[in-house]
């Protein structure tokens, strides 16, 4: 008896108010029984994938199916959809253009960013993945070597300003930048090997002592948005390297009016005096810890008064003439701070009484040995300012000194923003927020050191590759950023978080971003990802090259594997169609 397939779709409302569509497929047969058209259900075809069932149902209405070996034959599959979607967002920021005319070094160029975001390697191992994929045919770049990838590097540095200056008119003009805010911020990683001309021992911010580094500045518009990097010597301070990119700001890039925004460890009061010689550029920083210990003082403006119904004081002082000082306190990081110091001054105690007990044993003799002992446990925890030591050859004892610990708390979680911008522009809160919106320049550098990049090690030896090398990882960030928001509803990036009330509170995730957290899904109730797994699922579509026929004198056409509704909507969501060719 003839049989059919028959598809069912429903849609359900779940208790949260999101709908979901539910699809069947059914193999049945219909028949008269009694004079009534009656149908039975043959088999459930459900679990079987979409095409599968489309073949079923093909067979059946008379359409004449052969092996898919005799009809047509796959040359060639290669992973497609990650590097095609990060290709098709650079060309909608219009990459190609921005990176200059149209040659082999741009187009390798372009492949090296591309690749940095999809897969980070080394050139050598870049230059081997990309040809497993898509990427290198349809960019032209197939079979290039390491001696065309180094002099693509080159030609890209040589370029740096002249891009840099571009996206600066881009996002810091005027007209882009309303605020007139730029952030600015200094990281350092580690280089291999001993032949670098930047290379310098210095403070690592990795952690890799005894390794040679690079540092480099990171300049972002407000939200964080790569603008320039700049790459300096391992052993530079940083206030000099923000010296540099403030100069450049008003002679390179052109912009006579802005605000620079930086920690208290580069804004430093000579900086402060450079950038009012400079002239046309503001900032926004913070007071050191003994600037803010002054201002405590007992005839000083900052008084513990201050926080009593809020947590938020403009004060004034005449060492900071023509600048406004907001003192700003955060109950969390008071707590958090008197909870660290308190566990170092108990491991301190408790490291400290095993050195007193050996000199009441005798097994530690002589103030040089103890003092060294004591001095390694003091210098270990950083408590040398909260205890008294006495030493003596055949003695040793300590105590806490409590004044200065209770000196210290008194300023727990205290910090004090220095500007120079005047209220009419920008209110208290405002410059609180401007301040904390360093942590955007920080997830940059979290971005390109490790979590999507991974800039470090280097392993670049001529001082020009090395900031060919930055300038390529700063770029590939740039594309990353606007991939975050264009795949917000896919990832569990938080598309809506809220402004907090307090300007000094915590900021905290919406509702949205926690359910998306705790249910692993999107609003639309497709799975969420991380950025990563994302790319890595845009990686399964591939681009099949496929022969039709027996006959090998038949044309080899290109087609694209069937996307998953993930991949489509990803392809969407940056406004590109899902391509077969890049170029």
């Amino acid at each position: 008896m003839p049989v059919h397939v028959v598809r069912v779709r429903k849609s359900h409302t779940d208790k949260h108010g999101q709908v979901r569509d539910y699809r069947s497929a059914y193999l049945r047969r219909t028949f008269r029984q009694e004079g009534k058209v009656r149908n039975e259900t043959v088999a459930n075809l459900s679990a079987l994938p979409e095409h599968v069932v489309d073949l079923i149902e093909a067979g059946l209405k008379g359409e004449q199916l052969v092996p898919a070996g005799s009809a047509a034959t796959v040359t060639r599959s290669l992973p497609h959809g990650h590097v095609a979607a990060v290709a098709a967002q650079a060309g909608a920021l219009g990459f190609p253009g921005l990176l200059g005319p149209a040659s082999k070094q741009r187009d390798l160029a372009l492949a090296l960013i591309i690749a940095r975001v999809c897969r980070p390697g080394s050139k050598l191992a870049t230059t081997r993945w990309w040809a497993d994929t898509t990427l290198a045919q349809d960019l032209g770049v197939d079979g290039a070597g390491t001696d065309e990838v180094y002099a693509a590097m080159d030609w890209l540095a040589a370029r740096q300003q002249g891009i840099e200056k571009t996206l600066a008119t881009r996002h810091l003009s005027p007209e882009a930048n309303p605020k007139k805010l730029a952030l600015f911020d200094l990281s350092s990683s580690w280089v291999t090997g001993h032949h670098c001309e930047l290379a310098a021992r210095g403070y690592s911010r990795d952690g890799k002592k005894g390794l040679p580094q690079i540092e480099y500045g990171l300049l972002t518009e407000p939200d964080g948005r790569p603008v320039a990097v700049r790459v300096v010597a391992g052993n530079t301070a940083d206030p000099a390297a923000f010296e540099a990119i403030a100069q450049e700001m008003k002679t390179t890039f052109g912009l006579q009016e802005m605000v620079m925004v930086g920690d208290r460890g580069m804004i430093t009061s000579a900086r402060i005096a450079a950038l009012k010689e400079l002239g046309g550029l503001g900032w926004v920083t913070a007071l050191r810890a003994p600037s803010i210990k002054a201002l405590a003082a007992d005839d000083g403006p900052l008084q513990m008064s201050l926080f009593d119904e809020t947590n938020l004081a403009e004060i004034t002082h005449p060492d900071y003439p023509g600048e406004r000082l907001i003192a700003c306190r955060n109950p969390a990081l008071a707590a958090e701070r008197t909870r660290k110091r308190r566990e170092l001054l108990e491991a301190t105690d408790a490291e400290l009484a095993k050195i007193a007990a050996a000199a009441e044993a005798g097994r530690i003799r002589g103030a040089g040995k103890i003092g060294v002992r004591a001095g390694k446990v003091i210098g270990k925890y950083n408590m040398e300012k909260h205890h008294t030591l006495t030493i003596e050859d055949n003695a040793f004892g300590y105590a806490r000194n409590e004044e200065q610990i209770r000196a210290e708390a008194a300023l727990d979680g205290i910090y004090i923003i220095r500007t120079s911008v005047g209220a009419a522009a920008m209110d208290a809160a405002r410059v609180v927020a401007t301040y904390k919106s360093l942590a955007g320049v920080e997830r940059d550098f979290r971005s390109i050191k490790s979590i999507d990049l991974s800039l470090r090690p280097i392993h670049h030896w001529t001082e020009t590759r090395v900031r060919a090398h930055v300038f390529i990882c700063m770029l590939a960030a740039y594309l990353v950023w606007h991939l975050r928001r264009a795949w917000a509803p896919l990832t569990f990036t938080d598309e809506d978080r809220p402004a907090p009330a307090d300007p000094v509170a915590p900021a905290n995730r919406s509702e949205a971003a926690d359910k998306k957290a705790s249910t692993r899904t999107s609003s639309d109730g497709h799975p969420a990802y991380s950025f990563r797994a994302l790319l890595e699922h845009l990686g399964t579509l591939t681009r099949n090259d496929i022969r039709y026929g027996t006959a090998q004198d038949l044309p080899v056409i290109p087609t694209l594997a069937i996307p998953t509704p993930i991949q489509r909507q990803a392809f969407d969501l940056i406004g590109e169609p899902i391509p077969i060719h890049i170029k």
